[in-house]
């Protein structure tokens, strides 16, 4: 059976007679070589991060003196511990390595110290996810160079994460809010669209962003997780598919930029932004999928309901939704006693 060939992917016949990929979105738009031979882990990790808008370090100008840090990045990113990653953990990973080998790229790694990454982590204390989103990516680095011989000792091993301040996370939506959004931007913009799809999916910008007409099938919406690469299976509601319908949609991606093509993560998060900075809200997209949790949860959903619908593993997400629910529930219920006595 043909495979069918990853988006955006293009073939091509050099002058020299060899065989040459190049990523490229379209018109308008620059080419980028894929490096590797086709199917390969060098080959999978060029494609992905040239789809997730970041650039490759390439060995050759990473400078990999072997025993340099430089040098143990490079072959951290040929093994299948990375290629494993998610697209959206790998980019992420990408832009910490990037400002790790300018400072520090010609180091010898067997030099550096829990001190070290403890010292970068105090640097970043003032905002928790980069700290520990540092700490997280040089302890998995180590610690696979730990399992493949290169270390005796993993240095961000027992280094301690950033506490998060108790802020509640994202504002979650309110009624109001969704209803002016929605007086703002009315069915058939992109905009209302965008907000049905977060608010009756559930889906992170990531998702929300390339979900595509590929993704559905008889009414329901199967994808993988970008950030997890678990498996989700959604309805589609009745209301989203009205608003689907009556949406100009230019190919597969369901939401895409006025070129015709589909927007990354973060691309769409600040779009997304303007959209309600216009509408005078002061809403997020994840605000709008903690909005879509609660009221699931308040309609009875469980916990298995939830975790299959928001791509949750355990217990702990959606339990912060059905026993916040449940709550609600009974002391509606007692004020109900109370008001009959």
């Amino acid at each position: 059976m043909t495979m069918k060939r990853p988006l955006y992917l293009h073939r091509t016949i050099t002058r020299h007679g060899r065989v040459a990929w190049y990523f490229w979105r379209g018109r308008g738009h620059k080419k980028i070589r894929i490096n590797g031979e086709y199917g390969t882990v060098e080959f999978n990790n060029s494609y992905a991060s040239a789809l997730a808008g970041t650039t490759v370090i390439e060995p050759e100008k990473a400078k990999e003196t072997p025993e340099t840090l430089a040098w143990l990045i490079a072959r951290y990113r040929e093994t299948s511990a990375w290629s494993e990653l998610s697209i959206a953990t790998r980019r992420q990973r990408e832009n910490i390595f990037k400002r790790v080998l300018a400072v520090s790229g010609q180091r010898e790694y067997k030099s550096i110290k829990r001190a070290d990454i403890v010292a970068v982590r105090d640097r970043k204390r003032h905002t928790a996810s980069a700290a520990n989103n540092f700490i997280n990516t040089m302890k998995k680095m180590f610690e696979w160079a730990l399992d493949a011989g290169l270390l005796n000792v993993n240095p961000a091993a027992d280094v301690k994460s950033v506490k998060r301040p108790r802020t509640g996370g994202f504002k979650q939506w309110t009624l109001d809010e969704i209803e002016q959004f929605e007086a703002r931007w009315p069915v058939g913009t992109r905009e209302r669209l965008a907000l049905a799809i977060l608010l009756y999916t559930g889906l992170r910008r990531g998702d929300a962003a390339r979900l595509g007409r590929q993704h559905i099938k008889n009414g329901i919406i199967e994808l993988r997780t970008e950030k997890t690469g678990t498996p989700v299976v959604i309805p589609v509601l009745g209301s989203l598919q009205r608003i689907i319908d009556a949406t100009p949609i230019n190919g597969l991606t369901l939401i895409c930029r006025h070129d015709g093509n589909a927007m990354v993560k973060e691309g769409f998060g600040n779009w997304f932004k303007k959209a309600c900075k216009a509408a005078g809200v002061p809403g997020s997209a994840h605000g709008l999928r903690k909005a879509g949790a609660a009221r699931a949860a308040e309609e009875g959903a469980t916990v298995n309901q939830l975790n299959a619908i928001y791509g949750w593993t355990g217990t702990r997400m959606a339990s912060l939704y059905t026993e916040k629910a449940d709550r609600a529930k009974m002391a509606r219920e007692f004020m109900e006693k109370l008001e009959n006595k």
